[in-house]
């Protein structure tokens, strides 16, 4: 029912104000767009109280920039705001000549960050208060239908005095707009992306983080919760890397940074006991095994198919000595 109410209410606004496509999706929102003067990297991090906000607002391309478009969403500021930027244009005439084609636009809240760094920012006029925004050093900030006007300020602040990678600032600011009271309405969905300072050619290497909560109590811790595991299965990919290249003490390494980030995934302890037993380590693998296998059964059945893809020993003394630590009465079936 409410929202149903917020609906009826944004409807009778448009009427009496500006009329908008009936297919803009409403994403009422704060977000930030960023390059990271460290590595390059762009990105763009937003939470909103509406359903699958990733889809909608955030953009951004590899060695171009990111673009974030919200309020009553006009999704074409995203693509062809890339598409301008990319053709040479800086972040202000690529805003500004989507803008000037755009009758909708005081409806429009809309930021953008290059690939020299250079950021442009606008909040339409009739976007619902309290809106507004702020254009720092690299980045842009911005947010409407907030509970307070003193959100995007604090979003500049605690981007600017956080640590850690572009995507633990850009979360930290997030964490500032909902500190702040954030959106008037609540939460239920976010997104964040991060994206190479220089396109590699291949459109799936070059986004580094691309991370979406559709509908949830929280989104903000889910996306931090998000954030932690997509690292951690970073550690894991790289660990296969090493495998694959017979760097068996770097695949180590890996994946036991992964187990510790995520101790509560078994799989990723499993892997890295298979990897020490490979590398004769056995004295360590096994205790980890028998904790794997204590832990969730299905494990030790997997364990006599690695022979015949060179991951264990095709040795059935060596397979026999993994399965002895299992709890005692399970079985191999």
């Amino acid at each position: 029912m409410r929202h149903a109410v917020v609906c009826c209410s944004l409807v009778v606004w448009l009427v009496m104000s500006v009329p908008v496509a009936a297919s803009d999706p409403l994403a009422h929102t704060y977000s930030i767009v960023a390059r990271d003067p460290a590595t390059g990297n762009f990105g763009v991090a937003v939470q909103s109280h509406w359903f699958q906000v990733g889809p909608t607002v955030p953009w951004a391309a590899a060695g171009v920039g990111a673009v974030a478009t919200q309020s009553f969403v006009k999704i074409d500021y995203g693509p062809e705001g890339l598409a301008l930027m990319r053709a040479g244009q800086s972040a202000r005439q690529a805003l500004d000549h989507l803008l000037g084609d755009d009758p909708q636009k005081d409806v429009r809240q809309v930021a953008m960050v290059d690939a020299k760094g250079r950021v442009a920012a606008w909040t339409g006029p009739k976007c619902i208060v309290a809106a507004g925004h702020h254009e720092g050093d690299g980045y842009s900030v911005q947010a409407n239908l907030m509970d307070k006007d003193t959100v995007w300020p604090a979003m500049a602040r605690a981007y600017e005095n956080a640590e850690g990678d572009l995507a633990d600032r850009m979360l930290a600011a997030l964490a500032a707009a909902e500190n702040e009271g954030g959106d008037i309405r609540g939460r239920q969905s976010a997104a964040l992306i991060v994206v190479r300072a220089e396109s590699t050619g291949k459109p799936w290497e070059d986004r580094l983080v691309d991370l979406r909560v559709d509908d949830h109590a929280e989104p903000l811790t889910e996306l931090r919760r998000l954030l932690n595991l997509h690292r951690a299965y970073a550690e894991m990919n790289a660990g296969d890397e090493a495998v694959a290249l017979d760097k068996i003490d770097d695949a180590v390494a890996h994946y036991t940074r992964a187990a510790e980030m995520v101790p509560d995934i078994v799989e990723l302890p499993f892997w890295q006991a298979v990897t020490l037993f490979l590398a004769g380590r056995e004295d360590e693998a096994l205790p980890i095994f028998r904790d794997v296998f204590a832990r969730e059964d299905r494990w030790q059945r997997l364990v006599p198919r690695l022979p015949s893809s060179g991951l264990l020993p095709d040795d059935p003394e060596k397979i026999k000595k993994i399965l002895s630590v299992r709890p005692k009465g399970a079985g191999d079936s």
